[in-house]
């Protein structure tokens, strides 16, 4: 069990407007197909206003993809928590999930949740981050405080962190606890400019492989591009 490897992937999916401006979330659930994860971060997985509806409609998530979304039980009829979801493969369980409450100057939160992969029980951090970069690092210090108080466990942590720094602001925070997967650049999805999109991973854990997730599909379905990881347990 201990080289079986499983995969993530994080995805601002702009509450499924494509580069086009149309809104599609069937060319969403398409780039979740071709990512082909165990488990997929979503960030914009909500509508901005209003009763803050699932850009992705349940139904169509139900009937057409090979996932769910991990219950967080906040918005009767949002898929996330300040947009943030967590999506798993219908037949995985999911012991624990929370939100947590970030320190913050407009709306944003995280998400965790523990699952069964296949390779062992990982717990997971969903976030995306301020734009301004005091609030960034105070909101990444309230996920470091957060994955730090909960029993050991192998951990993974993936978001739209709005950093475009190499190695400084919450980047450098977050280093100092847990190492960053190479994934490479996803914003602009037409033309790739940033590494905004970024996935952590603890002492637990071994990077098999990574990158961007690049295709006809995903140029267009959202201006963020996904990244993924493969790990196995260390």
């Amino acid at each position: 069990m201990g080289q079986t490897s499983f995969r993530v992937a994080s995805y601002n999916i702009r509450k499924a407007i494509g580069t086009d401006r149309r809104r599609s979330p069937e060319r969403i659930l398409e780039v979740l197909a071709e990512l082909d994860a165990d488990v997929i971060a979503l960030q914009e997985a909500d509508r901005r206003f209003g009763p803050r509806l699932a850009a992705i409609p349940p139904r169509l998530l139900e009937s057409h993809s090979p996932y769910k979304a991990v219950p967080l039980d906040v918005h009767v009829d949002s898929m996330g928590w300040h947009g943030n979801a967590i999506l798993v493969r219908k037949d995985v369980s999911v012991p624990c999930h929370d939100v947590l409450h970030l320190p913050c100057l407009e709306p944003r939160g995280a998400i965790m949740a523990e699952v069964a992969t296949k390779a062992s029980q990982v717990r997971l951090f969903g976030m995306h981050l301020d734009l301004s970069g005091l609030w960034r690092r105070r909101q990444a210090a309230a996920v470091i405080h957060a994955a730090g108080a909960r029993s050991k466990m192998p951990t993974v942590l993936m978001g739209d962190l709005n950093e475009w720094s190499a190695n400084r602001g919450c980047l450098a925070d977050f280093g100092r606890h847990y190492s960053f997967a190479p994934c490479g650049r996803s914003f602009h999805a037409r033309r790739p400019v940033a590494s905004l999109d970024r996935i952590m991973y603890c002492e637990r854990l071994t990077l098999r492989d990574c990158g961007v997730h690049e295709s006809a599909a995903s140029r267009k379905a959202s201006d963020h591009l996904p990244i993924w990881a493969e790990f196995a347990l260390a």
